[in-house]
């Protein structure tokens, strides 16, 4: 494909310079033997500041959890329990199965698969698919809409990312593929997004959350043990 980099080009124009993001996300699918289904307010900020707040029909929310600087904190309202000074994906991962910093989840959300997408070869495939390399081991699949390139589809690592709905420019549909061993997933989930914003300024205080003085810690290896959603997602499960 010689002209692999004008098709990425074209094709992340939309998503490359989004700096900020806020959405509704509504969640489905599994998270290892967990069926999952639910609503999290997002909110985003390169470089590396994150808000998750999982929301319940009534009362406190499930869980929040805020990123800034490369390092996580999830509290569990509900409980007073605090997960503090973490790795983002991590604990990401014990929440979701899919192990995302704050840049890679921006990323995605925007449309781009890649924070730092850098393309270095491309080929073509029948059926209008094209292929396209970046930096970092990442691949990003294109395909013709109308007169336009865009991003269908991605891979990093065991994670596949599938776009299957748009709005305008942005996604309005993903879906997140995390392959376990033996090709079994440990995740599958599709996010609808709805009530999105890119690049408009979100408060500093957004990417910080107020612990309860009398709040109990959590470590990363029990959170994990508790299973996703901190095995609380009664409130957004099916």
């Amino acid at each position: 494909m010689p002209d692999y980099a004008r098709a990425f080009d074209e094709a992340s124009a939309p998503c490359r310079g989004v700096r900020t993001i806020t959405s509704e996300l509504s969640l489905s699918g599994r998270a290892g033997s967990e069926k999952l289904r639910g609503r999290i307010i997002a909110g985003l900020e390169r470089p590396g500041s994150m808000r998750l707040e999982g929301v319940a029909p009534f009362g406190q929310p499930v869980f929040i959890m805020v990123t800034r600087a490369g390092r996580a904190t999830l509290l569990l309202p509900r409980e007073d329990r605090v997960l503090a000074d973490a790795p983002p994906a991590a604990v990401l991962e014990a929440l979701a199965g899919i192990p995302l910093d704050a840049d890679d989840l921006l990323a995605i959300l925007s449309g781009c698969v890649s924070a730092d997408p850098h393309p270095l070869q491309g080929r073509t495939y029948a059926g209008g698919w094209s292929a396209v390399d970046l930096a970092g081991e990442v691949t990003a699949y294109l395909r013709r809409d109308g007169d336009r390139w865009r991003i269908r589809a991605g891979t990093r690592e065991k994670l596949t990312v599938e776009y299957t709905g748009f709005d305008q420019d942005h996604p309005s549909r993903i879906r997140l593929y995390m392959a376990g061993d033996a090709s079994a997933a440990t995740a599958d989930l599709t996010l609808e997004l709805s009530q999105v914003d890119t690049n408009v300024a979100i408060d500093p205080k957004a990417f910080s959350v107020l612990v309860p003085a009398g709040a109990a810690p959590l470590t990363l290896e029990e959170l994990r043990r508790r299973g996703p959603l901190g095995n609380r997602a009664e409130a957004v499960r099916q």
